[in-house]
């Protein structure tokens, strides 16, 4: 190939549609809630403090003293493991002239962005956000005892903003222990380890305040933070978020503020979701995002209400795909997920994350609602297929029934995202590609066979529906 010349319905539950953080993270743009002007703002350094006073964090931690609760042994065994990431970006052309005259006539120019990561091994593996190192020509990282070390980047998860370093010594290094987020409690204290503003080994305190936030139900690859009131100011992005017991229950990745410092709301990814990637990464080179196999929204009381059922909290399955796990348990349109290995469900993205921390071939016990009855379904999550076609510039997964009968199509794969800036004015993302050179796609898989069997001169022909239903096509070449 050449190069390119009323229930809401949020798409298959999995690792696919959760972790999707990219929007509010991404450290070049920011994001309002509503009419309230609030910006969900990386926690990436902000210019260095023209102060040498330190912020006052320590109300929680004095009201958990006078409660008893000691923090000290914690942030003993955590500080040593949490590091200080600096990220080198080179641009290679200049702006404008005067950028090009201020930069002393060179067509490069560094950038140095910072945040932190933890150490999860002793032989120097390193968690952090995707955000923090994105872009980087060089990574370097600064321990708590002020050794420094060039790190290598194993590899990322951008939708779950997770990635993974490494660096190489002889010593032993102090590292922070996995712990089970899911088993983590809203009210429970916690303790945010990083580095705000450049300040290293800065501990603050809280508590859990929320589980599975999803910060915008209505985007396509839908989060489930831990949310946390322990104050997190740029830097702390890839940080830690531990238990008393000093054990790792999150990354420390965002807050929602109208200044862009903390304000007292703040959001972590999941230990057991950033520990799922990192063993992906380890063992496959990449992320294995498993599905349930199903779409569906959040059930809502107005929807129990239409329905005459007493109960407005689950999961309400809209549609089942085709070969998944939940189709070949029986699970059926109109279930609602009340359950999943003895976990309530209250809302998709309690679905989502916990999905998230499984992988394909995981069985999964769903309890559902169904005809006024409860009932448990042992379900095989699948294998999530997506394939980019990069010289096309999109990406495309399984179309579900309802995805099908949104355009009409009886048969096809789904759009899921554009990745070329060539491609995004025609405003594809979500359509249907019914053909590939008039020949008819069930799925993915038939996409890559027909691909592996062109030439690669041979032009491709691509025929899709609109948002119309109407059929149109593009010629690549």
């Amino acid at each position: 190939m050449k190069k390119f010349a009323s229930l809401l319905l949020v798409g298959i539950v999995g690792g696919a549609v959760a972790l999707g953080t990219q929007k509010i993270i991404d450290h070049n743009e920011s994001k309002n809630e509503d009419s309230t002007n609030v910006s969900i703002t990386p926690t990436l350094p902000a210019p260095k403090l023209q102060t040498t006073s330190m912020p006052n964090y320590d109300t929680a931690a004095r009201k958990a003293a006078s409660l008893g609760i000691d923090f000290t042994v914690a942030a003993e065994e955590t500080v040593n493991a949490v590091v200080h990431v600096k990220n080198v970006s080179t641009y290679r052309r200049p702006r404008n002239y005067m950028d090009y005259l201020r930069n002393g006539g060179k067509l490069e120019k560094a950038i140095v962005g910072a945040g932190s990561g933890v150490i999860i091994t002793e032989d120097g593996y390193i968690v952090t956000n995707n955000h923090v190192i994105k872009g980087a020509s060089e990574v370097r990282v600064t321990l708590n005892n002020n050794k420094s070390y060039e790190a290598k980047i194993i590899g990322s998860d951008p939708n779950a903003d997770i990635a993974l370093l490494k660096i190489a010594s002889d010593e032993k290094f102090d590292y922070i222990p996995f712990g089970n987020s899911d088993n983590t409690k809203i009210g429970e204290w916690v303790l945010a380890v990083g580095n705000p503003f450049n300040l290293t080994s800065t501990v603050t305190a809280g508590i859990i305040s929320a589980k599975a936030r999803d910060l915008d139900e209505n985007d396509r690859n839908m989060q489930s933070f831990i949310q946390t009131d322990a104050a997190i100011n740029p830097g702390n992005s890839g940080g830690a978020l531990v238990n008393t017991k000093g054990e790792l229950i999150g990354i420390n990745t965002a807050i929602t503020s109208q200044t862009g410092s903390y304000v007292g709301y703040a959001f972590a990814v999941p230990s057991n979701n950033a520990r799922k990637i990192v063993e992906d990464i380890l063992e496959y080179g990449d992320v294995q995002k498993a599905i349930l196999g199903i779409s569906g929204g959040t059930f809502s009381q107005s929807a129990a209400k239409e329905l005459g059922i007493n109960y407005s909290q689950g999961v309400f399955v809209s549609s089942v795909s085709k070969n998944s796990g939940a189709e070949k348990s029986g699970v059926k349109k109109g279930d609602i997920i009340k359950k999943i290995d003895g976990y309530a469900i209250r809302k998709f993205s309690d679905l989502t994350g916990y999905i998230n921390s499984k992988r394909p071939n995981d069985v999964l016990n769903v309890s559902i609602m169904r005809n006024d009855k409860l009932m448990d379904i042992p379900v095989t999550l699948s294998l999530y297929e997506s394939y980019q076609l990069k010289d096309i510039g999109i990406e495309i997964i399984n179309a579900t029934e309802s995805d099908l009968a949104k355009f009409g199509a009886k048969h096809g794969v789904k759009i899921n995202q554009v990745l070329s800036n060539a491609m995004k004015r025609y405003g594809l993302e979500g359509y249907i590609i019914t053909e590939i050179d008039d020949t008819p796609v069930n799925s993915v898989s038939d996409v890559k066979k027909l691909l592996q069997s062109k030439a690669e001169n041979e032009d491709i022909m691509v025929s899709f529906l609109d948002q119309y239903g109407e059929k149109k096509h593009f010629v690549f070449n």
